[in-house]
């Protein structure tokens, strides 16, 4: 059976930030409606590799990058690619949510406004169907002009999600997004993650093995080699965690094991 084609690829991706190398020969793939997991050590440039899908590494004129990301195909680093037009296509969730100190419907339409695509008589059917795609409309249908401060950290996460949702994106970045929610938002966010595969792609770097085995299709491990962070090893997700080949690859499941499964106990009693 025919491998499908990625819609998002890294091909022999480098990173280096004052003349230290960080990321190297990176080849990643992302395939349509398909969640890929990153796991790995930390300094092993997890959260470096995801602003590369995006080219938000360019914000941070110290890194240099070589080699290639291709979105359906195209180099999304070739001449005259619109970048915020690309960032619409590929968005991203971060660790702490993000929230201006706006209201409710300022923030899930401010990509929206940014881009301009959407006629202004339009944002509140954005902004409901939004906030439904990630369960947030009845907690707060009532109270959209009140500050986004005032939602809890997991609403917060959930809104900045929802903020991503508005402007169509086809791929989902997401930098441990679960790693300050208590276990009741995780879980939500979790489910957010299985249904959103439906109609678009997601990468999710995660800490917690558990949350990888419960919502990743396919696992990359990143381990660090000669101060470089580097695929150690790529799969199933099942094959990986189950029957990982590579030594770092062990060690790395070894070590987080233990901890990420008593993360999961918590998140099971909550």
């Amino acid at each position: 059976m025919k491998t499908p084609d990625p819609l998002l690829e890294a091909r022999g991706l480098t990173v280096t930030v004052g003349g230290r190398t960080i990321l190297r020969d990176v080849d990643l793939k992302a395939v349509r409606h398909r969640v890929v997991g990153i796991i790995g050590q930390s300094g092993a440039g997890k959260s470096t590799l995801l602003k590369c899908l995006n080219r938000l590494i360019e914000l941070d004129p110290r890194y240099t990058l070589t080699g290639d990301v291709r979105l359906d195909g195209l180099s999304i680093y070739g001449a005259g690619v619109d970048v915020e037009a690309l960032r619409a296509r590929v968005g991203i969730l971060f660790q702490q949510p993000v929230v201006f100190p706006r209201s409710i419907f300022q923030n899930v339409l401010f990509g929206v406004r940014h881009h301009g695509k959407v006629p202004r008589r339009n944002w509140p059917e954005v902004a409901e169907r939004a906030l439904e795609e990630v369960t947030l409309w009845n907690e707060v249908k009532d109270r959209l002009h009140d500050s986004a401060l005032r939602l809890s950290v997991g609403q917060q996460q959930r809104l900045c999600l929802a903020r991503t949702l508005a402007v169509g994106p086809e791929v989902i970045l997401m930098d441990e997004p679960t790693s300050a929610l208590d276990p009741r938002s995780v879980a939500a966010i979790e489910e957010l993650i299985l249904r959103l595969k439906a109609t678009r792609t997601v990468v999710l770097v995660t800490h917690n093995l558990e949350q990888a085995r419960r919502v990743a299709d396919t696992l990359v491990c990143l381990c660090v080699r000669d101060g470089a962070g580097e695929i150690a090893e790529s799969g199933s997700c099942a094959d990986v965690l189950t029957h990982p080949r590579c030594s770092e690859t062990i060690h790395f499941l070894e070590s987080e094991g233990r901890s990420s499964l008593q993360t999961d106990s918590s998140l099971k009693k909550g």
